[in-house]
């Protein structure tokens, strides 16, 4: 004789609880998944790291070391003024510049275009975390739980990097 099957739970319950879990989830780590996408949308364009003629701000090039190695701190010696260096290369002898100067490589096309889409899914992803979160806390039933938890997610992160420093 065959066993009758079970019963299984209701399906909208299960769902409803899985969309919870996702809001909650989703608040946690809200705070983290914006400034990985902000920083990761500036390292792109390498705008954390020092090149002739531009020196980042020392909070961008201090966020992109914690996206890169998840420490709050400086590069290293950054540099000088463009004097000085003109300067020091006019003090070394002609037998130690090199033969040609390298010209920076132009980009290939697809390697342009490859950027600009990433930078689009960094602005898009940055946006439907903001819309996400603000869905969560001004739709969502538990308005408090929500606060909390974005409060949660942002707090631990942040006092995290300030101790990596």
């Amino acid at each position: 004789m065959a066993n009758p099957p079970k019963p299984r739970g209701n399906p909208a319950l299960r769902f409803a609880a899985v969309r919870r879990i996702h809001t909650y989830l989703g608040l946690l780590i809200a705070p983290s998944v914006l400034l990985f996408a902000l920083t990761g949308a500036a390292q792109i364009y390498k705008l954390h790291e020092a090149r002739e003629g531009y020196v980042p701000p020392p909070v961008v090039e201090k966020l992109g070391m914690v996206h890169k190695i998840q420490v709050y701190k400086a590069r290293g010696k950054r540099p000088g003024p463009p004097a000085a260096e003109a300067a020091k290369a006019t003090a070394t002898p002609a037998a130690a510049k090199p033969a040609e100067a390298k010209a920076p490589a132009k980009e290939k096309l697809a390697t342009t275009l490859l950027k600009a889409i990433f930078l689009l899914v960094s602005i898009a992803l940055a946006a439907a975390t903001v819309l996400g979160a603000w869905m969560a806390v001004a739709y969502g039933r538990e308005k408090k739980l929500s606060w909390i938890l974005l409060g949660i997610g942002t707090v631990i992160p942040a006092v995290l990097i300030a101790l990596s420093a």
